[in-house]
């Protein structure tokens, strides 16, 4: 498959420059920055979630943590929850099932991005595949996200 349509109909048409880092298929993000021999806390992964008046937004994390429901809900005060993974798979559908590129803009929906990732000086996103990350520089990582909220909302979990 390689990058997702929307993805790089997005990136071209927004000048974003990337580098294709292929890597031997694996099933998650954190496979991928392993297989891919990039660190954990340089990819970026989406996460998909819904509050309870049915609206969907674009959680943007590093792959080496995990949401703190808590300290999203309390900062958005909102209920928000994941999304059952049959409706993730319908909104993605140029994607392979669990490979979600991290950029909200480009499938029309809101976003949140966790402060870890706003210094980076290179990001890693999933490119629509489970063989392909995009390396992007971390200005246009940042450019990609400048009308989303960014704070802290996660925590690492150790692997």
């Amino acid at each position: 498959m390689s990058i997702s349509t929307r993805l790089d109909s997005y990136l071209t048409s927004n000048n974003i420059q990337y580098t294709m880092v292929n890597h031997s298929h694996s099933n998650n993000s954190i496979g991928s920055a392993l297989t891919a021999s990039v660190p954990l806390n340089q990819i970026a992964k989406a996460v998909i979630l819904q509050d309870h008046e049915d609206r969907k937004m674009m959680a943007i994390l590093p792959a080496n943590n995990k949401i703190s429901f808590s300290a999203l809900n309390e900062e958005l005060l909102g209920s928000y929850h994941l999304i059952n993974e049959s409706e993730v798979y319908q909104m993605f559908t140029d994607c392979e099932h669990g490979a979600i590129p991290p950029v909200a803009a480009a499938y029309n929906m809101s976003a949140i991005c966790d402060e870890l990732l706003d210094n980076l000086e290179m990001v890693y996103i999933e490119a629509g595949d489970h063989e392909n990350l995009l390396r992007i520089k971390g200005s246009d990582f940042q450019a990609m996200l400048a009308n989303s909220k960014h704070v802290r909302f996660s925590r690492e979990v150790f692997h």
